[in-house]
């Protein structure tokens, strides 16, 4: 159980439509795993188009899906009339990502008005486990008016 209450009653909702219209998500196959209050799993696996010269996951996957798990986790706890924006964030690759796929576990530590901090860890599963492969923290943004869709072109 959340700690955490969302101040929107469709939250799921809300970050499960958000997550379906980002082309970079659909690009790399990331997947949503889990949706929760402060808490977000997105998973990618593995394939050519995701690897680096060793043929482990590039380093620059590890980071977009933490962005994106992070940054869902934040979101699930805004209102309705707001969207989110990554701020910063700082990622230590601790590991190879060498394994069959990828799983970014996003939590929120401090929600705030402005600003929430997020903690994400990224594993890598291979034979049969879960090793942690990269850990993350992360500021975002609560952008209070803004819808959460793309303007009009």
């Amino acid at each position: 159980m959340s700690r955490f209450v969302p101040k929107s009653r469709d939250f799921e909702a809300r970050v499960r439509d958000s997550f379906a219209r980002q082309g970079a998500m659909a690009l790399i196959g990331a997947r949503l795993e889990r949706v929760e209050p402060g808490a977000v799993d997105i998973a990618v696996d593995f394939r050519p188009e995701v690897s680096q010269q060793h043929g482990f996951f590039h380093g620059g996957i590890v980071g977009t899906i933490a962005d994106s798990a992070g940054g869902y986790a934040a979101f699930s706890l805004m209102p309705d009339d707001a969207t989110v924006l990554t701020v910063e964030y700082k990622i230590n690759l601790i590991a190879p990502a060498d394994g069959e796929r990828l799983i970014a576990r996003g939590r929120v530590i401090k929600p705030g008005r402005t600003l929430t901090v997020a903690h994400v860890d990224v594993y890598v599963h291979r034979d049969g486990h879960d090793h942690n492969c990269a850990t993350m923290l992360q500021t975002l943004m609560t952008m209070a008016g803004r819808a959460d869709a793309p303007k009009q072109r």
